[in-house]
């Protein structure tokens, strides 16, 4: 009987190691869920703040940088886990839009830069097109 109870000793000092390994396991895989949801829903947020702004450049709406912030303070109420204060910075030229944008939480934090291009495809599409008219009318007259 001795013998029986020296195994059921070493299964408990064996579990006493294992079960804080698995613990922390599982809370470090939780930990990296909610990192990488909060810097996906950071992301979008800079993304969408970004694209919406280029598109009112493009439409010839005037934007300014405490507008897209404020857009982009919306975007992000309430949707972030871990991360639950945000910053943002904006940058508007001719050609682009530069959202940066970082949340910290203790000694964690992210940031990303998302950028979008002013385009302008109803001039390239018209360009195109006379081009062809150009072409066209070059091939009628041979």
């Amino acid at each position: 009987m001795s013998t029986d109870r020296a195994l059921k000793g070493s299964m408990t000092v064996e579990m006493s190691f294992l079960v804080p390994m698995i613990l922390l396991l599982i809370m470090s895989s939780i930990l990296a869920a909610f990192y990488f949801h909060d810097k996906n829903i950071l992301a979008g947020a800079a993304y969408e703040t970004a694209a919406v702004g280029s598109t009112k450049i493009r439409e010839k709406e005037k934007v300014t940088a405490e507008e897209l912030e404020t857009l982009f303070r919306e975007r992000m109420t309430g949707k972030c886990i871990l991360f639950a204060g945000s910053s943002v910075a904006v940058n508007i030229e001719k050609t682009q839009i530069t959202i940066k944008a970082s949340a910290h939480k203790g000694r964690f934090g992210l940031s990303v830069i998302k950028k979008a291009a002013v385009t302008e495809p109803e001039k390239h599409i018209r360009d195109i097109r006379r081009v062809k008219e150009i072409a066209d009318g070059a091939k009628d007259h041979d």
